[in-house]
């Protein structure tokens, strides 16, 4: 059997759009695998899609009724077995640091009915865990795995936004984060970004105003002028002037920019927040669900020279916080009644045991059963965070 690196080693020197072709012969190889299929997640993470060249590809499979949809819900390997065929189907995530990209299933003989050996099973999750890493650098050169995440066609304002986007899930030791936009292939100008290092985890949460192209935009400019004030080492209160003055300089306050800008102290827990007519903040702690007050300042370029001060609290080991934009609180259903805040009260409360990255979907599910199958007035970005902190040092 080939040491772990030489696969590493393969998938680096293949073309990106090969990098599938590398992983499904190695895998033929090694196990005499009699199939190797790599499933992608579309946008809406409801559906696994076949990754094939379009436009000569299979039908997608639900994630919430299929046996590949297991292995991405439980983010571990699912084994069927047919008894019949002699061979038993491994279904193993394709993820990185936490970030959902799909799933690769792989059959493999099994006249015994013995199933997949340990070995063999570690040795498809490696398979599957180093493809989740070229898959990330791919992204860059080759269109193919990209166009397989969709079930439908990407407006041009939704193909700015998802590409603007640094992933939707996260995972460090001290906290799990995941995020999701509605409506997943028409989104328009909520955003979301985040960064962390050593000791910080930097996050921010924009509600873009205006629609379509326009509104695309503007986010475009306010989360790029938010990364070179971060990238330039500046303060919060300086990365919210920069952004500011970036989108006052362009539109002279006519659009502007509601935001969420966070500086998470890892060892401690404590928050450096400024408010700028933001999305709204939601904590679980202790069972407890409770919006946290914080003092609203100007959206981004809204007018000249604003001042921002940032406010602070601390998250504890436990909490979970997330972060809700407008079109979640003012979605319509079609007898025209607003979705209440005790209505998502309720769906935070129902999904408290799920892991973060799950937690979006399922609240903006809960969301359009209120809205209906009627199309979108806003768009809705819902992003949870569970904090675990770090372990006290000595």
């Amino acid at each position: 059997m080939e040491r772990p690196g030489t696969v590493e080693g393969r998938l680096r020197e293949a073309s990106p759009h090969e990098i599938f072709e590398v992983i499904r012969s190695t895998i033929e190889q090694r196990h005499h695998a009699l199939a190797v299929e790599l499933l992608m997640a579309d946008y809406e993470m409801t559906r696994l899609q076949p990754v094939e060249t379009l436009p000569h590809t299979r039908p997608p499979l639900p994630v919430h009724e299929s046996a590949p949809g297991r292995a991405f819900g439980a983010q571990e390997p699912y084994c069927v077995p047919d008894a019949t065929a002699g061979t038993v189907a491994v279904h193993l995530p394709v993820s990185v640091r936490g970030d959902r990209l799909g799933v690769m299933s792989v059959t493999l003989p099994d006249p015994k009915g013995d199933g997949a050996a340990a070995g063999t099973l570690g040795d498809l999750q490696a398979c599957a865990d180093a493809l989740a890493h070229e898959l990330v650098v791919a992204g860059r050169d080759t269109d193919l795995f990209l166009q397989a995440r969709r079930a439908e066609r990407l407006t041009l304002a939704a193909e700015m936004q998802w590409q603007l986007l640094p992933g939707c899930a996260c995972s460090r030791p001290e906290y799990s984060l995941g995020a999701q936009l509605e409506p997943a292939y028409a989104i328009f100008g909520d955003n979301f970004d985040w960064s962390s290092s050593a000791d910080h985890l930097h996050l921010t949460v924009n509600n873009g105003m205006g629609e379509g192209i326009q509104a695309a935009l503007l986010t475009n400019l306010a989360v790029s002028a938010l990364r070179n004030a971060r990238r330039a080492g500046l303060s919060l209160s300086d990365q919210a002037y920069l952004a500011d003055q970036a989108i006052y300089g362009q539109h002279q306050g006519d659009q502007y920019l509601s935001a969420l800008l966070l500086r998470f102290h890892l060892p401690t827990g404590n928050v450096e927040i400024i408010d700028a007519g933001s999305p709204r903040i939601w904590r679980v702690r202790g069972g407890t669900v409770e919006m946290i007050e914080l003092e609203a300042q100007n959206p981004l370029g809204m007018f000249d020279d604003t001042v921002y001060r940032p406010q602070s609290f601390t998250v504890a080991p436990g909490d979970r916080l997330l972060f809700i934009s407008d079109g979640v609180y003012d979605a319509l259903s079609p007898g025209g009644e607003k979705y209440s805040l005790r209505a998502l009260a309720r769906s935070i409360n129902e999904t408290r045991l799920l892991p973060a990255s799950q937690v979006p979907r399922a609240i903006l599910k809960a969301l359009l059963g209120h809205r209906g199958d009627g199309p979108a007035a806003d768009d809705a970005m819902v992003l949870c965070l569970d904090w675990t902190g770090r372990p006290a040092q000595g």
